[in-house]
């Protein structure tokens, strides 16, 4: 009877458990949309999302640019993690020794708990002034890119990893039995059928990317202008906020809102394809 007791009560737990996490999202949500839904009200979803104009002193709120930036940014810091990511993920999984591997995912596990702001600080004291070097000011999409790199990698490896460790073991001993080699396995039978595991590993670096904000700060050189180049500085939707949030009030209060209602979407539709990337690739695994 204890034993159906204790079952009973861990079920119950687990609920109420998913159910606070639920409705701590939901309180979250309902609170930015109150703040937020107003200044859509007056400026217009069109001219708010497409405005290229940010001057809240003269009641201009278009956040193209914000949007441009973290675009951009979210972009070069994919383009530069995603091949060292995967490559690392295929390392820790085939190739490296017991040793080496377990030196390396500590490495990595490591990386996850460095504060954002450390991040910003290396870059702020390394790699803006090699970049300034190059021209331009330093502070720059290049100089973000190759932070954010450094902060989706843990992100990518780890899901990369056992996306890969997850393909049959048959598969690869089939390809091996044929006479492929261990390289020819690896690109042609296990990256192919780990490939929905490292498509959500992707998106979701591409969130953590996303919703970044202290390193940006540090980093880009929140100037709103559209970027010209790997060089240029801007300035990101969440870099907006928290650059400006604590002196806004009225509409302009609420503009810093609006422009939370998009990320929160923008983050909430990149989860979504994760998680339906994710589901995938175990549905497929299982039916092989």
């Amino acid at each position: 009877m204890s034993r159906y007791l204790t079952d009973r009560l861990a079920r119950y737990a687990v609920f109420a458990g998913a159910a606070v996490s639920f409705l701590v999202l939901l309180a979250i949500a309902v609170f930015i949309f109150r703040g937020g839904l107003p200044a859509f009200k007056e400026i217009g979803i069109f001219d708010f999302l497409f405005g290229a104009v940010w001057r809240p002193g003269q009641g201009q709120y278009g956040i193209l640019v914000m949007i441009v930036g973290s675009v951009a940014v979210t972009a070069g810091s994919l383009l530069l993690a995603v091949p060292l990511g995967i490559a690392c993920a295929i390392l820790l999984a085939e190739v490296a020794p017991f040793g080496v591997r377990q030196f390396l995912r500590q490495a990595v596990e490591l990386l996850v708990g460095i504060p954002s702001v450390v991040y910003g600080l290396v870059g702020m004291v390394l790699l803006v002034p090699a970049i300034r070097q190059l021209g331009g000011p330093g502070y720059s999409v290049l100089a973000a890119s190759i932070v954010l790199m450094a902060m989706v990698l843990p992100t990518i490896i780890s899901i990369s990893e056992d996306s890969i460790r997850a393909v049959p073991a048959s598969y690869k001993e089939a390809a091996l039995a044929l006479g492929a080699t261990h390289w020819q396995t690896i690109w042609r039978v296990l990256l192919p059928s780990a490939r929905s595991g490292i498509i959500a590993s992707v998106v979701l670096g591409m969130g953590r990317a996303v919703g970044e904000t202290m390193a940006m700060i540090m980093v880009i050189g929140n100037s709103i202008t559209f970027p010209t180049s790997p060089l240029s500085p801007t300035r990101t939707l969440t870099g907006n906020i928290a650059v400006e949030i604590t002196y806004a009030g009225g509409l302009h209060r609420s503009a810093l809102f609006a422009t939370g209602i998009v990320l929160f979407v923008l983050i909430l539709i990149i989860n979504s394809i994760a998680v339906i990337s994710l589901k995938r690739g175990g549905h497929a695994q299982n039916l092989a």
